[in-house]
């Protein structure tokens, strides 16, 4: 049974189915990945704004007081080439027509997002307890137990970032990490951003940023000192 909601689509289903570890965010724990190549650098796929959204899950809920929509259960939502996995996402759009999407899963469940770069085979895809959609700035927030990676195809990983809340800005093709206690673990006791970065050969242009370029590495080892 489809749903013809205000403004964006919605379908309906049955339930079925570095050199050294860790980087610390400088003095307001914060982390700009900036990688350099030789190459211009490409961006997040320029038509996913324009692209209507469409949205599968077992249940719907609309609240027309609030102007929003509530999906629940094996939610699937898509924009383009964006995508979003999550137990739970609420839409909502603003009075010019931007939408905005959080997606929330629980217990071991982690919210996924992907999206594919311009002009090159590459994809930024990540998870997190929570992830949130700014379709009016092209943003993209993980929060809570988040890694971003930058594929080269579907399946090659060719940098990974881990943090506690990950910034994907597809407009200006950079992220951020900031460290938090929800990543801490052996070895890293108080959460440090940890990235592994695949050197630059001449391949697909990196993502940019405006700070400190990053020393690339094949794995992450060690402890920070």
């Amino acid at each position: 049974m489809n749903h013809s909601l205000p403004c964006f689509e919605a379908g309906h289903r049955a339930a079925g189915g570095v050199r050294r570890t860790g980087f610390a965010a400088l003095a307001a724990l914060t982390f700009v990945l900036a990688l350099v190549g030789v190459v211009p650098a490409a961006h997040a796929e320029r038509a996913d704004k324009d692209k209507p959204l469409n949205i599968e899950s077992d249940n719907m809920t609309y609240d027309d007081l609030k102007q929003v929509t509530i999906f629940t259960g094996h939610v699937v939502a898509t924009k383009g080439t964006i995508v979003i996995k999550a137990d739970r996402v609420e839409v909502h759009q603003d009075p010019q027509g931007y939408q905005y999407a959080t997606g929330t899963s629980t217990g071991n469940n982690l919210a996924y997002f992907r999206q594919k770069r311009d002009g090159v085979d590459e994809y930024i895809d990540g998870d997190a307890e929570r992830i949130d959609y700014d379709g009016k700035q092209d943003l993209t927030t993980l929060t809570t137990r988040a890694t971003v990676r930058r594929l080269q195809g579907l399946s090659t990983v060719m940098d990974q970032v881990h943090g506690s809340v990950i910034t994907y800005d597809g407009q200006n093709d950079f992220y951020t990490a900031k460290s938090g206690k929800d990543v801490a673990g052996p070895g890293n006791p108080t959460g440090r951003v940890r990235a592994m970065l695949s050197p630059r050969n001449g391949g697909a242009a990196p993502l940019t940023g405006a700070s400190a370029t990053l020393v690339p590495s094949t794995q992450l080892k060690g402890t920070p000192q």
